[in-house]
């Protein structure tokens, strides 16, 4: 077998006999099994760079905050911008560099450390602060998601169903939901974060980045942090146009201009309410507001939600609405997330909820049943088929990898990495039973002190924990392994949905509880993995994400708790100005969940009760189309093309719609290829350079414009009014084509 010398760096005269560097000879099963990680992480490590410096403290504070404003703010809006963890990664670069340059370096004692001294600056800016900056910017924000996801509840409640809750009991609800998955999380870490066959991909972009920008400038090439400066005053004087200005060019759909009085043509035009045929925009906050950033985004990714988007939307959905009429769709919009009648009037939702926050059974039965649009209700059918698509792949295409790679967990020798932390203090296990614990203990609280607004048994607490706990070791490996993480959202409301009807704010807190603290403990192991291959401190690791939990849950709360309260008639389109970007897209989905799950129930919607029981077939479906493929890889081994059909991917292409529009998905694609096609195959050393960079800067000028442009302009209420600023003018899009069916605004059939 071959060896390695591995050199650490040793500068400080305080550490123990395990920290001191020593050059040791370690054989080659020592190194990562795994090719990608070889090529990605150093198998060096420097103990003395020190990690709890002011620099970390404040940059990641300030860091966490203005990403949980930005982002909750921004979830309002019709385009939500997610200002992503790669900004904060490249913007605080400089800053902390900069800090570095300025800040004092005088040494100080501080009573009750004994002799130990601290200085503001304690030397150069390292790479291992910034990782814990960027943890802690992120932190509470499962995969990237932007917010806390309970806050939708607090939303639903006081937006869209006209009722109360309290602060305290919203707050309360937050913090345990994305707390309570950090308990069993940290347990699960021995056996997903630490052998070197859970590799967790996703976490190699990240060890890349920052070993990019970490690394010597060279003289002759623009700097990132000026071609980020001059980026980002670009971007943010840009949006002034789309933002204010002339924000049609936030939805240029050309085609509804053409056919100004056709509404077929219209449906087929328009990006933001119909199929989006030729629909483009010139706004990044619609290129990168649903699906991230595309310049993140890999090309293979993005070709394989071109493929499933294309087929849904310029295949299936045509022949489905005007070839098929299928459920009466033309009675309805052809892309919409409202509830509709038989008579394709927009349902009225208070008018069957009760005194007691449950169904009215008999206004609901004067009413008639709840009726989706197509493409809403096609939504639910690929999304179980996603479900049930993604285990059986998953079980077929890499059942054996993982078992083995688990099983190798166990037997193969330490890896370099591993053995690396083991320099370090680890986490002692109580601290993460007392977490569960107390975490546990408030929510049971929650649910029977606070029960009027909540409406959750406690059993169902216990019974969404016991879920989530279920399943957070398997959806872990899976992650951990293939990069495919499989969501329980669906599953959760439609289980409490059959268990407990008629109660909507049970069902999206049981979802919120069995779904969310799931994802939060698969995102904590994630970024444990992270830390494991920069060597971070577990405890600096543990502390870091539980604070900007916390903090950011806190913060995305008092951000809703204003906006819901200082600007009237939020989230409700009928009722706002026209043009008003505060129409909430992802909450209004979220709440019609909760209707269709909760409030009248999966078996009056997709049962025998309902108009939509042949949805269900898309179970078994998505359970059989990745047998199909397997059988035909293994009948025909050599078409090399065979196992690069990913139903999950496929079927899940569309899973951001609605909120997200077909214009959305166009701009996103676009961007994404020319990105991390053309540019990325043409231009390597530009794209390897500046691509991530060009991206942050991008968020956080649209960003910054943004917010200056609600405090100057928007709070007066101070608009423009003229063609430009009058939407895509596309109005007809959501007309129905039914014969007999008349809706205001429409012309008649």
């Amino acid at each position: 077998m071959g060896s390695l010398e591995i050199q650490t760096p040793y500068t400080s005269t305080n550490l123990t006999d395990l920290e001191k560097p020593t050059t040791e000879v370690i054989d080659d099963d020592d190194i990562s099994p795994i090719e990608e990680v070889r090529l990605t992480v150093t198998n060096t490590d420097d103990p003395t760079l020190p990690v709890w410096t002011f620099r970390m403290w404040f940059l990641g504070l300030i860091s966490c905050a203005l990403l949980a404003f930005l982002n909750q703010f921004f979830s309002y809006r019709t385009e939500p911008l997610v200002i992503s963890q790669i900004t904060v990664q490249v913007a605080t670069l400089p800053i902390g560099h900069s800090m570095a340059a300025v800040l004092p370096k005088t040494k100080f004692k501080i009573p009750g450390f004994g002799s130990k001294t601290f200085s503001f600056n304690p030397g150069p800016f390292n790479m291992k602060e910034h990782v814990l900056i960027s943890i802690f910017a992120n932190a509470g924000s499962a995969f990237g998601s932007g917010s806390a996801y309970a806050v939708g509840i607090v939303t639903i409640i006081k937006a869209f169903y006209g009722r109360s809750i309290s602060f305290l009991a919203g707050w309360l609800l937050i913090i345990t939901t994305q707390v309570l998955g950090y308990g069993w999380a940290g347990l699960l870490r021995k056996y997903v974060v630490e052998p070197a066959h859970m590799w967790w991909p996703a976490t190699l972009v990240q060890v890349s980045l920052f070993r990019a920008l970490h690394e010597k400038e060279e003289d002759h090439r623009m700097t990132r942090s000026k071609f980020f400066v001059i980026a980002l005053v670009c971007s943010f004087v840009w949006y002034l146009f789309p933002g204010y200005l002339f924000t049609t060019l936030s939805s240029i759909s050309w085609v509804c201009w053409v056919f100004p009085k056709s509404v077929t043509a219209q449906q087929i035009g328009s990006g933001m309410r119909g199929l989006g045929l030729g629909a483009i925009t010139l706004d990044w906050s619609v290129v990168a507001s649903f699906l991230f950033s595309p310049l993140i985004s890999p090309f293979f990714a993005i070709a394989n939600v071109l493929v499933g988007y294309g087929l849904i939307i310029y295949v299936a959905m045509p022949i489905a609405y005007w070839g098929l009429d299928v459920y009466s769709a033309r009675r309805f919009p052809i892309f919409s997330s409202h509830l509709f009648t038989a008579e394709g009037q927009k349902y009225n939702i208070t008018a069957i909820v009760n005194n007691k926050f449950q169904l009215d059974l008999p206004n609901y039965e004067e009413q008639g049943r709840i009726h989706l649009s197509l493409f809403f209700a096609l939504t639910y059918g690929f999304g179980f088929a996603t479900i049930a698509a993604t285990l059986t792949h998953v079980a077929l295409f890499y059942g054996r990898e993982i078992l083995e790679q688990y099983r190798a967990s166990y037997k193969a020798k330490e890896d370099i990495h591993t053995r690396l932390m083991k320099r370090y203090q680890d986490i002692p296990s109580w601290w993460f039973y007392l977490l569960l614990g107390v975490t546990l203990s408030v929510a049971l609280a929650l649910c029977i002190f606070l029960n009027d607004q909540v409406q959750m048994p406690w059993w169902g607490l216990i019974f969404a924990s016991a879920m989530a706990f279920f399943f957070t070791l398997p959806i872990s490996i899976i992650t951990a392994t293939t990069n495919q993480t499989p969501g329980l959202n669906i599953i959760t409301e439609y289980v409490m949905g059959i268990i407990l009807p008629g109660r909507p704010i049970a069902n999206v807190c049981f979802k919120t509880y069995g779904y969310m603290s799931m994802a939060q403990a698969v995102s904590f192991l994630n970024d444990f993995k992270l830390g494991h291959y920069m060597k971070i401190p577990p405890r600096s690791m543990f502390l870091v994400q539980f604070i900007g939990t916390v903090l950011a849950g806190t913060i995305n709360l008092a951000v809703a708790w204003w906006l819901l309260n200082s600007i009237e008639n939020i989230c409700q389109d009928d009722l706002l100005p026209a043009n008003s970007p505060w129409t909430c897209p992802g909450d209004r989905v979220f709440f019609d969940a909760s209707v269709i799950w909760g409030l009248v129930g999966p078996k009056r919607i997709f049962g025998t009760l309902g108009n939509y029981q042949a949805m269900n077939w898309f179970f078994l479906g998505g359970a059989v189309g990745p047998v199909i493929v397997w059988l035909l890889h293994k009948s025909f081994p050599k078409q090399s093309w065979i196992p690069l059909i990913n139903l999950p991917v496929l079927l899940g292409a569309t899973a951001m719609m609605p909120p997200a529009t077909p214009l959305n998905y166009n701009a996103w694609i676009i961007v994404g290829t020319i990105f991390n096609f053309f540019i990325f195959r043409y231009r390597k050393q530009w794209w390897q350079r500046y691509n991530y960079v060009l991206s942050a800067a991008l968020d956080a000028g649209v960003a910054f414009m943004a917010v200056l442009l609600y405090f100057s302009v928007g709070i007066e209420d101070k608009n423009l009014n003229w063609w430009g600023t009058n939407g895509e003018h596309c109005e007809l899009a959501s007309c129905p084509t039914a014969k007999g069916i008349m809706v205001d605004g429409c012309p008649v059939n």
